[in-house]
């Protein structure tokens, strides 16, 4: 397979050496940064609008809704044309509703529902990118360096969620058109990068007698359900994203419990990177070697401690602390999923796979938030968070029993995909 992981292990410095790894890493730190900060800016501009936190949950809705009902479509557009001309297609999706929301913004907004519009747009565009650009980092990384590359694209990742939240604190106490404004011009610049991008494995040749077909739209799903590892390992991280949905509600939890401004809000979502950002860093540098499996559910029980105690505190730096934790463990799972899906799937499912990870994963995100919102409208804030929390450790309690497969995985060099896989 090319992303060989018998022999010996690349480390980060080795995998920089590669051009199309570290242009890869530079075009997704850009427009990474854009998408943290226009998120970090939309949550807290519609509460500031309505004082509702339905409306947030909404957005969330809005956002995931086309994730979920174009998935038989976009992980097939992946896997049947060029993933570099897809992805930037999405991406000038992205770019065009920066622009939108900015012009927007400069009306001095009293109605939302244009907001939820345009996260439908997001939402459509994200979900035609993300199938397209996870299945590149095998085609970049070169022999024995794909966990590396993932752990620097997590640290990409998470660096982009220190920078966009903390400068979107700052940009939206001047006006919040400042923060769409920086979103477009970081995704304009991310765009531009990834047109430099070379890739050293090309993608596996398209069978030539698989038809557009609803089964074959549809594989994604089918090589999860049959594959009981990635079943596992997905399915983990999307019950502990959706009942974790804390960070959704920071704006709320800033003004309500924490009793602080834009700034300290804007630092406070930063927090989940920095704490991400650590963890990526040394998951870089020492990679996970042993015990893959358990580092896994471990790390998603930490996950839920942290939430529950977030949902407790009316303590600014406990609250931080809390944040930081929990989007750790939060990385040290992403690490272990990411590595997982692109070594038991082959290059040919890569892009339907994704396209279901991102809907089980990605795009729960916004499902889990907009769950977090309905649910802190009928039972306050305190009561969803620490909910949640509890619900994360349940899943992994039931977790640790359902699937011993996930559990035993030892080192990542026992995965592999096959070669011939039923179809």
């Amino acid at each position: 397979m090319s992303d060989d992981l018998t022999g010996r292990q690349l480390t980060a410095r080795e995998v920089l050496r590669s051009t199309p790894a570290r242009r890869l890493l530079t075009s997704s730190l850009l427009f990474y940064i854009g998408v943290m900060l226009q998120a970090a800016t939309l949550g807290k501009h519609i509460y500031d609008i309505t004082g509702r936190e339905i409306d947030i949950g909404l957005l969330g809705l809005a956002e995931f809704l086309p994730i979920a009902a174009f998935v038989l479509v976009t992980g097939s557009v992946a896997d049947r044309f060029n993933r570099k001309v897809v992805a930037i297609i999405a991406l000038v999706g992205e770019l065009a509703c920066a622009v939108t929301l900015m012009v927007y913004s400069l009306t001095e907004p009293t109605a939302v529902w244009p907001f939820f519009v345009i996260g439908f747009f997001f939402g459509t565009s994200r979900a035609f990118l993300s199938p397209a650009i996870r299945p590149m980092y095998p085609m970049v990384a070169p022999e024995g360096g794909l966990p590396s590359l993932i752990a620097m694209s997590s640290a990409v990742w998470t660096s982009a969620m220190i920078v966009g939240p903390a400068v979107s604190g700052f940009l939206y106490t001047i006006h919040p058109s400042m923060s769409y404004g920086a979103t477009a011009t970081m995704v304009s610049i991310g765009i531009l990068s990834l047109l430099r991008v070379r890739f050293l494995h090309p993608s596996a040749p398209r069978d030539p007698d698989e038809k557009v077909s609803l089964r074959s739209a549809m594989e994604g799903l089918y090589f999860i359900r049959r594959t009981p590892i990635l079943l596992a390992a997905i399915s983990l991280d999307l019950f502990a994203v959706l009942f974790g949905g804390a960070v959704a509600l920071l704006p709320v939890i800033a003004e309500e419990r924490l009793g602080v401004g834009d700034v300290a809000y804007g630092w406070l979502r930063a927090a989940g990177g920095i704490g991400a950002a650590l963890m990526a860093m040394f998951l870089a540098v020492r990679p996970l070697r042993r015990h893959v499996g358990r580092s896994l559910l471990i790390a998603v029980a930490i996950f839920g401690v942290g939430t529950i105690v977030l949902g407790t505190t009316r303590t600014y730096w406990i609250a931080f602390i809390a944040v930081l934790i929990l989007s750790g463990a939060d990385m040290v799972s992403v690490f272990v999923r990411a590595s997982i899906v692109p070594l038991v799937t082959p290059d040919s499912k890569r892009g339907r796979v994704s396209a279901v990870e991102n809907v089980f994963i990605g795009a729960t995100n916004e499902l889990g938030a907009f769950e977090s919102g309905v649910a802190s409208q009928l039972v306050g804030v305190p009561a969803t968070v620490v909910g949640g929390g509890v619900a994360t450790l349940g899943v992994v309690g039931l977790w640790w029993k359902l699937f011993p497969s996930l559990r035993k995985i030892d080192r990542f060099s026992d995965l592999e995909a096959p070669e011939n896989p039923s179809r």
